[in-house]
C-alpha cells in the first residue's frame, strides 16, 4: 500500500484532474452500481454532505436510535444542514418499513418535512450486525411511495457483503446515495467515499469544498484506498472469524455476557454490568494489560478486530481478560 501510495500519479483534485482520484472514484461507483463517486477524507463527511444534498434546512432524517450518523458525528446534521434527527428504536440496528411509514410527518403546514431516511449496514453500535436486505427492500417500497429519498452509511458495507454474500451493489440499488469506507476493516490509512447519481455527486462535489474537504494532489491518498479495495475485501472474512472466536471466549469470563446473535461481522459488544464495574474501570484495567478496547455504553465495551491484530493476538487478549475475570 505504502508503495502504491509514493508511485501514484497525481494531479489537482480540486479541478478533477488527479488521475488516481478519477480512477477510485469510478471504481466505487461501478461497485456500488451508481452512476458516479465522490473520494472525501473521512465517512462523517460523506455521511454530511449526503444530508445536504438531500435536506433544506428545518427538514427532518429519520434515523435508528444508535445510528453512527446521531451518536458520533458531533451534531453535524444540526450544524452543517439545519435539519433535525428523529430516532427510532431499532432491533439489533434493523428498523422495520411498518415503523418508518408511522414516523413520517403528515403533510401540515406546521409540521417539519421528513426529508430523508438513513440506514446503516453494518450497524456498529449494534455489534456489526448485517441489515437484512429484505426489509431494505420493503422499506424502499415505502419510501418511493412517500417520495422520500434514502441514505445508507455503508461504512462497513463490506463487512456485510462478505458476512452475508450480498454484493454492495444489491444493496445498494435501494438507496439514492451511499457512503463507504476505505480506513476500517480495509486498512486504508485515510479515506471515504459518497455515491449517487450524476446530479448528486456534482452538488456533492460543491458541497465537500464548502465542508473543506477540497484536496489538490489526492491520488496519494486515493492510491492507498484503491489498494485497500483491490487487496483487502475478502480478508475480511478472517476478521469474522476472529470476532466470533473472541466473543466465545468472553462467554467464559467471569460476569461477562456477548448475545452471540449481534456477533455477525467484526464486531463484539460485551456486557460488563455483571462485574459491578464501570466500562471505564475494566478499559483502564485492560489498557495496563495492553489489551486496547472502547467504551459503548453505560454497561457495554467493545472490541473490534481487524488486520492489523492476529488470531493469535485476539487469543492472548481473550486470556489475559480471563485471568482478571476468572
Amino acid at each position: 500500500m505504502r508503495r502504491a501510495m509514493a508511485e501514484a500519479e497525481v494531479g489537482d483534485d480540486v479541478f478533477g484532474e488527479d488521475p488516481s482520484v478519477n480512477r477510485l472514484q469510478r471504481a466505487v461507483a461501478s461497485l456500488l452500481g451508481k452512476e458516479d463517486a465522490l473520494f472525501t477524507p473521512t465517512g462523517v463527511m460523506a455521511n454530511q454532505i449526503a444530508i445536504k444534498c438531500h435536506t433544506q434546512a428545518g427538514d427532518e432524517v429519520i434515523v435508528e436510535r444508535d445510528a453512527h450518523i446521531l451518536n458520533y458525528e458531533t451534531g453535524a446534521p444540526a450544524m452543517l444542514s439545519g435539519v433535525q434527527l428523529l430516532t427510532i428504536a431499532g432491533t439489533r440496528g434493523v428498523i422495520r418499513a411498518d415503523q418508518l411509514e408511522e414516523a413520517i410527518r403528515p403533510p401540515a403546514y406546521y409540521m417539519t418535512r421528513t426529508a430523508l431516511v438513513c440506514l446503516e449496514n453494518t450497524h456498529n453500535r449494534a455489534g456489526g450486525t448485517v441489515y437484512p436486505l429484505d426489509e431494505i427492500k420493503r422499506i424502499r417500497g415505502r419510501m418511493i411511495r412517500h417520495n422520500i429519498p434514502m441514505h445508507l452509511d455503508g461504512a462497513r458495507l463490506w463487512n456485510a457483503w462478505m458476512a452475508s454474500g450480498v454484493h454492495p451493489r444489491e444493496y445498494a440499488r435501494y438507496f439514492d446515495s451511499v457512503s463507504v469506507c476505505f480506513s476500517k476493516g480495509l486498512g486504508a490509512p485515510v479515506g471515504s467515499a459518497v455515491a449517487g447519481s450524476k446530479a448528486f455527486v456534482a452538488r456533492a462535489r460543491k458541497v465537500r469544498k464548502i465542508f473543506g474537504g477540497g484536496m489538490r494532489q489526492a491520488g496519494v491518498l486515493a492510491a492507498a484506498a484503491s489498494y485497500a479495495l483491490e487487496n483487502n475485501v475478502k480478508r475480511l472474512k478472517e476478521d469474522h472469524e476472529k470476532a466470533r472466536m473472541f466473543a466465545g471466549e468472553m462467554g467464559r469470563a467471569k460476569d461477562f455476557a456477548v448475545d452471540m446473535d449481534t456477533v455477525q461481522t467484526n464486531i463484539v459488544i460485551v456486557d460488563v454490568s455483571g462485574t459491578g464495574k464501570s466500562p471505564s474501570k475494566i478499559l483502564s484495567m485492560l489498557r495496563s494489560k495492553g489489551v486496547l478496547l472502547t467504551d459503548a455504553g453505560p454497561t457495554t465495551i467493545r472490541a473490534v478486530t481487524h488486520m492489523d491484530v492476529s488470531m493469535e493476538q485476539v487469543r492472548q487478549g481473550a486470556s489475559i481478560i480471563q485471568r482478571l475475570f476468572p
